[in-house]
C-alpha cells in the first residue's frame, strides 16, 4: 500500500527511495511538500522559496501527482520543460504507480509548419548555401516525426537560420483555413494538451497565452485546478514583456517577406503589392538609420526633438498604411493574402499607440540594435493585471524558486505580483555551505565607476585563476565590460578561454565541462539557469552587484512614479532586484553536495555601503576573507576528498 501523504513518500521508506541511487530524506523538502499538498487542497495561493539541493522539484511533482487534480506547471526555460518532462515526472510516476497522464505543450514557433515547410521549398531564394540541403532534411524528418518538435532534429540546431521560415508566429498561421490544419503539430499538441491530467508549458507561452490569447491554451486554462511556476522569480519581467505591446522592423520585414511568397502563389494580380513591398522595406531601413549608428535604449519621449526620427516615423506610418490598403484590396485572392492584411492593420495600430497615444500607466520606449528596431510599451506594474487572472476562477497558484526572498523577506516579489495575502515558506540549501565555500572580497578595488575597473578586476582575477587551475565563470553585468575583460584575458591566461558569443549557450558549456580547466565568460544568460556539478567549475568571480543601468527607460519610469507616490525607488525597487539578480549568480556555484568553491565578490559596495549588509544577508553562510593566501589555501587543501565520487542526489 502507498504511503498517503507527500511527506511520507519523500521518506526512506518511499517508492523514491528505491529509484534513487544515494537517496535521503531531507526534511525541507518533506516540508515543502507538506505545504504544497495543503494549498492543492486549499485552492490557496503559496509561496516557497527553497534552496539548491533542498530537491523543489520532487517537492512539489510528488503532491502534484497524488492530488488526482488537472494540473499545469510553467517552467523558466524549454530546456527545464524538456528536463521535467522527459526525466523528472516519469520517474515520480512510475514510482507512484499513479495513472496519471501528461502533456508537454510549446509556442507555436517549436513546432514545424508544414504549410510553411511548403513555402520554403517554393522559395528561389533559398537555392543559396546549405539552405536545400536542411530543407531535405526536414522533410524527410516531417514524414516520421509524431509531434514536430524542432527540439527532436539532432542534425540541425535550434538556432539555425532556417527553422523561422519552416515555423509559424501567431501573426503567419492561417488558422482553421490553412490546407494542413488537420496535420497540424501545434493542434495536435494542444488537443493532447487539452485531455491530459498534468500539462508542461513554460513561462513565456503562459503569458503570451493569456496577454494575447494567441497560443492557444485558453481553452486549457480555464479547466486546470492548480497552476505551479517553477523559477518563479522570472515572472514580473516575463509578464511586464508580455502584458505590453511592441513592434519590430523584424515584424515589418517577415510582414514583406510574406505578402511577395503569397502573392506568388496565388498570383493576385495587384501590381502595386511589389511596390509596395518595397517602400515599406525601405521606410523600415530609414527609421533604423534615422535613429544613428549606434544601437540605443532609451524613453520614446526623449526623441521629442529628434526631427529626423519624427520624419522617417511619419513616412514609415504613410507607407504602412498604404500597403495596408493594398493588402485590403488582395485579402480576396487567398486566405494568405487575407491573413497579411490583418497582420499590416495589426502591425500599424501597434505603431500608432506607442507613438501617439501611450496610456499614463505605461512607459513608451525602443531599443535599436545594429540593424534592427523595436518599439514597446511596457505596463509600469502587472500586479493589477496579474490579480484578475489569479481571481478567475478556483485554482490553486504555487510560486517556487531558489531565490525569492531578500534576508528571509518575500515582500518585493509578493508586491510586484500583488501576492501579499499568500502564504510563504522558506527552506535553506541543505549544502554544508561553512565547509564546502569561501567567499573572497578583494581589497583595493576602485568604485565600479572608474574607466579602469574592469581592467583592475581582471588583474584581480589572475592569481585567482592560477590558483583554481581555471575551473572558473567570469560574470559581468555589462557586454562592455565582457568585451574589455576578453581583450585584456586573451594573452594573458594559461587556459581555454571560452566567451559569450562565440558559439551557442549549450555549445559553450558542453565544452566547459569536457575540458574541465576552462574560464568562461559571460554576462546575464549565465547568471541563472547554469547546472555544471564537479569540479569543473569550482570559482565563480562576479565583476560588480548587479544593479540595473540606470538609463534603462523601465526602471526609469518606475522609479519616476514610486517617487511620485512619496516611495523609495531604490529601496523597493532597484535593491531587491540586484539582490535577487545576485543570489542568481552565486547559486552557479555549487550545485551538488561534494561541490567545493570560492565566491569572488569583487564590487567594493558590497562593504563599504549599508545596503552591502542586505546583499551578504541574503546570500548562503558563507566563509568571508580578504586574503588571497585565504584563497590558495582553500584551493591547495582536501583535493583527495574533492575527487570522491558523486553521490546522486533528489532532483
Amino acid at each position: 500500500m502507498l504511503p498517503v501523504t507527500s511527506k511520507d513518500i519523500l521518506g526512506i521508506d518511499g517508492p523514491l527511495a528505491g529509484r534513487l541511487e544515494g537517496y535521503s530524506p531531507r526534511r525541507a523538502q518533506q516540508e515543502m511538500a507538506s505545504c504544497i499538498e495543503q494549498a492543492l487542497a486549499d485552492y490557496s495561493v503559496f509561496i516557497a522559496e527553497s534552496g539548491t539541493g533542498t530537491g523543489k522539484t520532487y517537492a512539489y511533482l510528488v503532491p502534484v501527482l497524488l492530488s488526482g487534480k488537472k494540473i499545469l506547471i510553467s517552467t523558466g526555460t524549454r530546456h527545464l520543460q524538456d528536463q521535467l518532462y522527459h526525466r523528472d515526472l516519469p520517474l515520480v510516476r512510475d514510482a507512484l504507480a499513479v495513472p496519471v497522464t501528461t502533456a508537454l505543450l510549446k509556442g507555436r514557433s517549436n513546432y514545424l509548419c508544414r504549410y510553411r515547410l511548403e513555402q520554403a521549398e517554393m522559395d528561389t531564394h533559398l537555392a543559396a548555401g546549405r539552405a536545400p540541403s536542411e530543407l531535405v532534411m526536414i522533410r524527410e524528418w516531417s514524414g516520421r516525426t509524431r509531434h514536430g518538435d524542432i527540439a527532436e532534429m539532432s542534425g540541425l540546431s535550434e538556432d539555425a537560420e532556417l527553422w523561422p521560415l519552416v515555423t509559424s508566429t501567431a501573426d503567419n498561421c492561417l488558422g482553421s483555413n490553412c490546407s494542413y490544419y488537420d496535420e497540424c503539430f501545434v493542434n495536435h499538441a494542444r488537443r493532447e494538451a487539452l485531455a491530459a491530467d498534468v500539462v508542461i508549458v513554460n513561462h513565456h507561452l503562459f503569458f503570451a497565452d493569456l496577454a494575447l490569447r494567441e497560443e492557444g491554451f485558453g481553452q486549457l486554462l480555464p479547466g486546470v485546478e492548480a497552476v505551479i511556476f517553477d523559477e518563479a522569480h522570472q515572472l514580473p519581467e516575463i509578464a511586464s514583456n508580455f502584458l505590453g505591446i511592441s513592434l519590430s522592423s523584424h515584424q515589418l520585414t517577415n510582414l514583406c517577406h510574406d505578402a511577395i511568397a503569397e502573392d506568388l502563389k496565388e498570383h493576385s494580380g495587384i501590381d502595386a503589392l511589389p511596390f509596395g513591398v518595397q517602400r515599406l522595406e525601405k521606410a523600415a531601413a530609414d527609421f533604423r538609420l534615422a535613429f544613428g549608428v549606434e544601437p540605443r535604449r532609451d524613453a520614446w519621449e526623449k526623441l521629442e526633438y529628434a526631427k529626423s526620427v519624427h520624419a522617417a516615423l511619419a513616412e514609415l506610418k504613410a507607407r504602412l498604411t498604404d500597403f495596408s490598403t493594398v493588402l485590403d484590396a488582395a485579402a480576396g485572392k487567398g486566405q494568405g493574402l487575407a491573413n497579411c492584411a490583418r497582420r499590416a492593420s495589426d502591425l500599424l495600430d501597434r505603431l500608432m499607440t506607442i507613438s501617439e497615444s501611450p496610456p499614463s500607466e505605461y512607459v513608451a520606449w525602443f531599443e535599436t540594435t545594429p540593424r534592427r528596431f523595436t518599439l514597446f510599451l511596457t505596463p509600469l506594474e502587472i500586479a493589477t493585471a496579474f490579480q484578475r487572472h489569479l481571481r478567475d476562477g478556483k485554482k490553486a497558484w504555487i510560486f517556487t524558486s531558489a531565490t525569492l526572498a531578500i534576508k528571509q523577506s518575500f515582500a518585493h516579489f509578493q508586491a510586484r505580483l500583488g501576492l501579499e495575502q499568500a502564504e510563504t515558506g522558506l527552506w535553506d540549501s541543505p549544502f554544508d555551505f561553512a565547509r564546502q565555500t569561501l567567499l573572497y572580497i578583494p581589497p583595493g578595488l576602485p568604485v565600479p565607476s572608474a574607466p579602469e575597473y574592469t581592467d583592475r578586476v581582471i588583474d584581480v582575477a589572475l592569481p585567482i585563476l592560477r590558483a583554481s587551475r581555471g575551473r572558473a565563470f567570469i560574470l559581468f553585468t555589462s557586454h562592455r565590460a565582457l568585451k574589455a575583460a576578453t581583450v585584456r584575458l586573451r594573452d594573458r591566461l594559461d587556459y581555454p578561454l571560452l566567451v559569450q558569443g562565440d558559439a551557442p549557450r549549450s555549445e559553450l558549456l558542453r565544452r566547459f565541462r569536457e575540458l574541465g580547466n576552462a574560464v568562461l565568460l559571460g554576462t546575464s544568460s549565465f547568471w541563472e539557469g547554469v547546472d555544471v556539478r564537479g569540479e569543473a567549475l569550482s570559482c565563480v568571480i562576479i565583476d560588480k552587484l548587479p544593479f540595473a543601468s540606470p538609463d534603462d527607460p523601465v526602471l526609469q519610469a518606475r522609479a519616476a512614479a514610486l517617487e511620485q507616490s512619496g516611495r523609495s525607488p531604490f529601496a523597493e525597487y532597484q535593491l531587491p532586484e540586484a539582490v535577487i539578480a545576485l543570489k542568481q549568480g552565486v547559486g552557479r556555484l555549487i550545485r551538488d553536495e561534494n561541490d567545493h568553491g570560492v565566491l569572488v565578490l569583487c564590487d567594493p559596495r558590497i562593504l563599504s555601503k549599508g545596503y552591502g549588509k542586505i546583499f551578504l544577508a541574503s546570500l548562503p553562510p558563507m566563509p568571508v576573507t580578504r586574503s588571497l593566501q585565504d584563497v590558495e589555501r582553500f584551493f591547495s587543501s582536501d583535493l583527495p576528498a574533492r575527487r570522491e565520487s558523486r553521490v546522486t542526489s533528489p532532483a
